[in-house]
């Protein structure tokens, strides 16, 4: 029974909406006239949730952030007390959010762990697989032999014991990532030195490039990560992580991959695709403007979520974003740099259908918004062709008011 009252409602609601439905109205028990009724509300909420054909969606949306953003503090703070961890947050975080950056000024990222590893023990154990660690991080002391044209590092034991790895691993590492180096071990020493051939000529740049390159060699855990912050969050450990790698992490065992998140958007897209990148901006901006104490229409941060992402990339709302994939010639040159625009235009012989407000604006036009939209189409009865006799007096009396009503 229930199931056909939802099949009346398929095609009138979507698909999400008609899911939660089934979920809630199970949980409640609702059948029958009672499940009829919460669906029609439902459906009756959700019609009146539509915006009138020709309403400005783009400036009431613009509007509805630029106002409450005024109010947004700059806010840049420690996490958990923890000083290596910061978060970007209030208008830096929403600039950077709307802006489409590429990378996070404070990437960080959000690791659950399998209910199994979900221990004590065996989270502190992920957590330092987590971590990742550089040359420079588990080496005391660089020095250079100019005789020998070799960077001479000395390992700190205390950090290769707390991270649990061995010298020899440290070599092996090296020799995957270094190329045209010598590399040997001596004790606690690793010595680097330069290959060159008979024609090449050695420079000292070419020794102090070679430890800047061997400073940053990744070592042990996963690159990019590095803080690693293990805490119990709702009766399970999560690990939050300074830096983001959501590749790699989804890659581990012991990980949970449907829960692991990013505050690194582009790094979303290029992992799970277009459509996850539009959720983690919706996700993003919901969580400054609440952290904010603010209050903004769901539907305005999807439709900037939908017109940052419609063209299957993420562009930022910029003149190189947003502004640079508008049909209308006239509404790319009104922004910043009409010359580039306009020229392009007429090398190519681009055509203006003047469809938005800005172009319409610029010709002094009626934009096509609100009564502006529609054309209107009036039908005179009672005409007659220009071959036929003249109509009687009470013919045109009647034409004269049919034309006045």
């Amino acid at each position: 029974m229930s199931s056909e009252i939802f099949k009346e409602y398929e095609g009138k609601l979507p698909l999400p909406i008609l899911e939660k439905a089934k979920e809630l109205t199970k949980k409640y028990k609702l059948e029958g006239s009672k499940l009829k009724r919460a669906l029609e509300r439902i459906y009756q909420e959700y019609e009146n949730s539509k915006i009138e054909p020709g309403e400005a969606i783009g400036i009431v949306t613009a509007e509805s952030f630029g106002e409450p953003a005024t109010q947004m503090t700059l806010n840049v703070f420690h996490f958990a007390g923890v000083s290596e961890m910061n978060i970007t947050a209030g208008l830096p975080r929403l600039i950077e959010i709307l802006d489409a950056r590429k990378e996070a000024s404070t990437p960080l990222m959000e690791v659950y762990l399998k209910k199994k590893y979900s221990t004590p023990a065996k989270v502190k154990e992920i957590a330092a697989k987590l971590r990742g660690y550089t040359l420079k991080d588990i080496v005391s002391e660089f020095s250079l032999d100019f005789a020998n044209l070799s960077v001479i590092t000395k390992l700190n034991r205390n950090i290769l014991k707390n991270i649990e790895i061995s010298p020899k691993v440290v070599v092996e590492k090296l020799k995957e990532e270094l190329k045209n180096v010598e590399i040997e071990q001596a004790g606690d020493k690793i010595i680097l030195s330069l290959k060159l051939s008979k024609e090449e000529e050695f420079k000292v740049t070419d020794l102090y490039k070679l430890k800047e390159k061997c400073k940053e060699t990744y070592i042990h855990g996963v690159k990019g990560v590095t803080q690693v912050l293990p805490m119990k969050v709702h009766e399970e450990y999560v690990i939050f992580c300074a830096g983001s790698n959501l590749k790699d992490v989804l890659n581990m065992e012991e990980v949970d991959a449907k829960r692991v998140r990013t505050n690194n958007i582009s790094e979303i897209a290029k992992v799970l695709g277009i459509e996850a990148a539009r959720q983690a901006i919706i996700d993003e901006a919901l969580k400054v403007i609440k952290e904010q104490g603010l209050d903004i229409d769901m539907r305005h941060i999807m439709f900037i979520a939908d017109a940052m992402t419609r063209t299957g990339k993420i562009r930022g709302v910029t003149r190189t974003g947003i502004t640079k994939t508008k049909e209308s010639v006239l509404a790319k040159a009104s922004f910043e740099t009409p010359l580039h625009y306009l020229i392009q235009a007429t090398i190519k012989g681009e055509k203006d259908s003047l469809t938005s407000v800005v172009e319409n604006v610029m010709l002094n036009q009626p934009v096509p918004v609100g009564t502006g939209l529609p054309g209107l189409v009036v039908k005179i009865e009672g005409t007659k062709s220009l071959n036929s006799k003249s109509p009687s007096k009470e013919t045109q009396k009647n034409d004269s008011n049919t034309t006045e009503n």
